[in-house]
């Protein structure tokens, strides 16, 4: 079940602060990925007993969604995008997002994104899609957002896949085509969204 089926009310006076909360959780991703992330490590970050998290949230999962939901909101370049930007720049900026927010594509493969600037992230690729006169909006947006998050996933290994050789007793074809081939994910991201539009 997703945090945002079932907020939790505050309960007393003095609470823990599910805005501080969120950020502390987008933090230690941030600095230790989906590991970092533990009601006992959060607390520590907020300065509270790790059974008063209780108050606010159910599991390590609803900080996963605040996390997921509040790095997007937080992201200038993201809510910019979000309001005025065509769908591939629209999807290049959400790459950017994932990019610095490592471990982001990661929970999304987990837990579908249910928060309100993933829910308006959503709504604008609709949006723009139906505009377009696209004949499935909901299944493009599906095949821009896997693309993204499958080339935000794959990118940190593009020096790699370019360094190691390939045996050509193997594999032929790829070992010819990768010695002369240009590896650049921003390129491979920018022809995958092109070909899902044309």
């Amino acid at each position: 079940m997703s945090y945002w089926e079932h907020r939790k009310p505050v309960q007393r006076f003095r609470a823990v602060d599910i805005v501080e909360v969120a950020r502390a959780s987008v933090r230690l991703l941030d600095e230790g990925g989906l590991r970092a992330l533990t009601l006992r490590s959060v607390a520590q970050q907020v300065g509270v007993a790790p059974a008063s998290l209780y108050s606010r949230v159910e599991s390590v999962d609803d900080l996963f969604d605040l996390a997921l939901d509040t790095a997007l909101a937080d992201d200038p370049v993201m809510s910019e995008s979000i309001r005025n930007a065509d769908l591939p720049a629209l999807m290049q900026a959400f790459f950017a997002h994932l990019m610095t927010h490592r471990w982001a594509g990661q929970v999304i493969g987990m837990r579908a994104p249910r928060g309100p600037a993933y829910l308006a992230l959503s709504e604008r690729m609709c949006v723009l899609l139906e505009q377009a006169g696209t004949p499935d909006p909901l299944g493009s947006a599906y095949r821009l957002s896997n693309l993204v998050i499958g080339a935000s996933l794959t990118a940190p290994m593009a020096p790699d896949e370019k360094r190691i050789a390939i045996d050509p007793e193997r594999a032929p074809t790829y070992a010819r085509l990768h010695a002369t081939h240009h590896i650049s994910p921003h390129e491979i991201l920018a022809d995958g969204i092109a070909a899902l539009l044309s």
